[in-house]
């Protein structure tokens, strides 16, 4: 396949587990994936998730780079209205300065949470209103060319993180196009605008001094097992933990709860979500991403597995690897 993989790793915090063995995990799949040939691993801003344990984004892809020596990590994304510019310009001027060539700043204007924990996360209710101001000064600060007389990142100045604009919607993809950069749509979890936000993108791309042409990365759910019985299997439990994750509201489900939730009106609709999601043997999956990729002009693909455990979720990414990167060993 010519179209580059990587990876979206939720940091998953399995039932019984806690964020320690996440982390671990994060690092082993990072080191397999670097020589599997990969291309990058992206990792998510959330808050007051109890399954997801990736919140200070920038303080994991830190140890991650330090267990690894050449695949690129960063954000998937950043949420900015979380943060000041400088902030986070100066969090990935670290980054950049301690692992050069190897980070990402992918970003975001969603709040990664509800409504209760953005206000523990003293965010405005209008800051995602100056999300494409506040791209711009992050970028005056880790490009040397501040947009604020007087304020320089450091570190950050001069290293020229490059910047991603994620999105789920026509929003990014206009903002993305409009500025130069590079767009990863969220349609591993938001398919309807897809094919809009692509073509759209493209359409109005300018080119920048980052960016001569326009880069589009896709997300896909991916799940690779043995048989694909097994795949299968692996997810249903996936659309079964995503119905306590979307839908409980703080509290948990029982089994037979999560089944019922499922298949009502409104768990199909959730289930619905995950549209663009590739199940099966190697082979299978194989040729579902090659006519995903041809039919939505990927430039390259994001894939995030939620496997039933460690085991199963590493296997996932090392048959697809077998199936598709001719690095994979």
């Amino acid at each position: 396949m010519t179209v580059p993989l990587s990876i979206l790793d939720l940091a998953q915090v399995a039932e019984g587990s806690t964020p320690a063995e996440t982390f671990a995990s994060s690092v082993t799949l990072a080191q397999h994936a670097e020589r599997w040939g990969y291309r990058r691993i992206w990792y998510a801003e959330h808050h007051n998730m109890g399954s997801i344990a990736s919140s200070a984004t920038s303080v994991l892809i830190a140890h991650v780079a330090a267990h690894t020596s050449s695949i690129r990590l960063g954000s998937g994304g950043v949420m900015l209205p979380n943060h000041s510019p400088l902030t986070i310009a100066e969090q990935f001027g670290t980054l950049e300065s301690l692992h050069p060539g190897r980070i990402d700043l992918g970003l975001g204007r969603a709040p990664g949470s509800d409504q209760n924990t953005a206000r523990a996360l003293r965010r405005d209710p209008t800051s995602a209103d100056s999300f494409p101001q506040d791209v711009l000064e992050l970028q005056g600060y880790l490009t040397g060319d501040s947009r604020v007389p007087g304020v320089q990142a450091t570190p950050g100045k001069g290293t020229d993180v490059p910047l991603y604009i994620l999105g789920s919607s026509l929003f990014g993809a206009r903002l993305a196009a409009a500025l130069g950069l590079p767009f990863a749509f969220a349609s591993h979890f938001a398919p309807q605008a897809l094919q809009d936000a692509a073509a759209l993108y493209r359409r109005e791309f300018k080119p920048s001094a980052q960016a001569q042409e326009p880069h589009f990365i896709a997300g896909v759910n991916v799940i690779v097992a043995d048989d694909a019985e097994q795949a299968q299997h692996e997810f249903h439990e996936a659309m079964l933990r995503r119905v306590t994750l979307l839908l409980g509201r703080g509290q948990s489900f029982t089994r037979e709860e999560s089944e019922a939730v499922l298949a009502s009106p409104g768990g199909q609709q959730m289930a619905g979500l995950a549209r663009y999601s590739a199940v099966g043997t190697p082979e299978v999956v194989r040729d579902y991403l090659e006519r995903f990729a041809d039919q939505h002009g990927a430039d390259e693909l994001i894939v995030s597995t939620q496997a039933d455990s460690t085991k199963a979720w590493l296997r996932s990414f090392e048959l697809l690897a077998g199936a598709m990167l001719p690095m994979a060993v």
